[in-house]
Parts: structure tokens; sequence; C-alpha cells
């Protein structure tokens, strides 16, 4: 399998059969991401204890490629560290970016590296990280309380 039916596969997947699209009714942090650009609409919600991310989960609506992605990342960052989850979010954006190219390096995204070449489709690409980025935005705030 190449990894367009692969992404084709898991983008299908992920935004139909979405276990991680739900309230998270005992959050400590919830962020609200954005695309105005689309239409995309989702708040990501955390259970972090002792900088643990106990639980994750997200509610809103977006296309499949923002649903899908927020999705994947939600089953990445399930039961890491904050710093951890923070840099999965690095390497997935350095990714998209196309700063970061080499294999064992992106190897910690699992299923994530296939949106790697979604820069070939720069309107798609903002649906792709908005659930990193709003990552990336709720970590340092649940963190400070």
């Amino acid at each position: 399998m190449d990894l367009s039916e692969l992404y084709t596969e898991l983008v299908l997947e992920h935004s139909r059969n979405c276990a991680n699209k739900r309230l998270l009714e005992c959050a400590t942090c919830s962020k609200r991401g954005y695309n105005p650009s689309c239409g995309d609409d989702i708040t990501i919600e955390l259970l972090i204890e002792k900088d643990q991310i106990i639980d994750a989960a997200f509610t809103g609506f977006g296309c499949a490629i923002s649903q899908a992605s927020t999705s994947i990342m939600i089953d990445l960052i399930k039961g890491r560290s904050s710093a951890e989850a923070q840099k999965l979010a690095d390497i997935f954006l350095g990714m998209i970016k196309r700063e970061i190219k080499e294999e064992e390096e992106l190897e910690p995204l699992g299923d994530a590296i296939v949106f790697q070449n979604i820069s070939n489709l720069p309107a798609r690409v903002k649906c792709a990280v908005l659930a990193w980025r709003t990552l990336k935005a709720a970590v340092p705030e649940a963190n400070s309380h």
C-alpha cells in the first residue's frame, strides 16, 4: 500500500469512526481552534494530572482532514507528558513546513506521518495543522493553572 492509499484509508477511518470525538467531562483544559478560511471549528479538551495527559478528546466540526488529524493527534498524546505532546506538535508542524524530512525524525508521529505530503495541497494545510496548533496553545495554558 502506498502512502496516498494509506492516507486516504486513515483519513476516512478517523473522520468516520471517531472514538476521540466526545465531551471530556473531567477536562482540566479546554481550547478552541478555528480556521476561518474553511470553517473548521474544534475544541480540544485535556485531562492533565501531574504533567501527564491522562485523557484527551475533541468536539466540533470540520472537513475530513481536520477531523482525522485531530483524532490521530489525540491517539498520539494520550498517556504522554505535556513536554512530549509539545514535541510531537513541533515535529508535526516541522514536517508540514518541510523542515523535518528524515524518516527517523518523523517516526514518533506514527499514523500522523500520512499528512506528510499535505503541503502539496496548500488549501488543506490549515485543516491538517489546526489541532496541532490548538494543542500547542492549550498545554502551556493547562500547566499554568
